[in-house]
């Protein structure tokens, strides 16, 4: 009877491929890699496109609960000088239920506001939180 396996006691040659991986999985780690790096380099894109296109934001820096039916909101405002900016501000109850929402306009041409609205409420509020801010279209 004779032996399928070479003298030397490795695998016959040819009969399996390729040693060491090399070929077609080349190719298609290089694919791959490619690939990958497109797909970040979108993501980075997308990111500083959002970023950059964002006219206006805010930070609220602190609220008072100054009545049954109102709360002071000190909001700080950043946006370009020539942009006319909205914010919306919710205040919340102490069951979690909103008691109060409203717009608020930013029209001075500083890049810079820090000012202290007043939210009516329906009930009393424990809280406020600023939802948003956006840029008024026409500007």
């Amino acid at each position: 009877m004779t032996s399928a396996t070479p003298a030397g006691g490795g695998l016959p040659q040819g009969r399996y491929g390729r040693p060491g991986g090399a070929g077609p999985d080349r190719g298609l780690k290089a694919v791959g890699a490619v690939l990958g790096v497109v797909f970040l380099a979108m993501i980075a894109w997308f990111g500083v496109s959002y970023v950059m296109g964002t006219k206006v934001s805010a930070e609220l820096i602190k609220f008072e609960v100054v009545s049954d039916r109102e709360v002071a909101v000190h909001l700080e405002v950043r946006k370009d000088a020539d942009v006319t900016g909205v914010c919306t501000v919710s205040s919340l109850a102490e069951d979690g239920g909103e008691v109060g929402r409203a717009d608020f306009t930013f029209e001075a041409p500083e890049s810079r506001i820090d000012e202290v609205v007043t939210l009516r409420t329906t009930a009393r509020a424990t809280t406020a939180k600023l939802v948003g801010c956006t840029a008024v279209d026409g500007t």
